[in-house]
């Protein structure tokens, strides 16, 4: 039995890949992501007159690793595609947000749209 040389099987094996298509994106809406671990605080735009912003408690949730979060003591998941999470599991599931910047959200309306209430990171933890 003949082998055939190193130089002989790598060239055929980079023949192979150059006629290759490119994997198309492993979902749609983009990249598979996540978001910075810490404490993200919820809140609606205040007025002029009051509070610059009136927390939201109930919306609020900490990151504790890749994809998972914890809201309300009860452990949940998220899938963060491109610029949009979308809560998967626990007590937020079904919640959509846009990502602005890293650390800053918007909930998405039924409509497709930025709402008024906004999530930022508070704390690393």
């Amino acid at each position: 039995m003949k082998r055939a040389s190193l130089p002989v099987v790598l060239l055929a094996l980079v023949a192979g890949c150059a006629s290759a298509e490119p994997a198309p994106p492993p979902v749609s809406g983009g990249l598979i992501s996540t978001l910075p671990i810490g404490t993200y605080s919820c809140e609606m735009a205040g007025d002029a007159g009051g509070l610059v912003g009136k927390p939201l408690p109930d919306y609020e949730f900490r990151v504790v690793n890749a994809s998972a979060y914890k809201a309300g003591g009860i452990r949940g998941s998220y899938l963060l595609t491109g610029d949009y999470v979308t809560m998967t599991g626990g007590k937020l599931k079904g919640l959509k947000l846009h990502r602005l910047k890293d650390t800053y959200l918007r909930k998405v309306e039924d409509n497709g749209s930025d709402g008024e209430m906004r999530c930022v990171r508070s704390s690393r933890r």
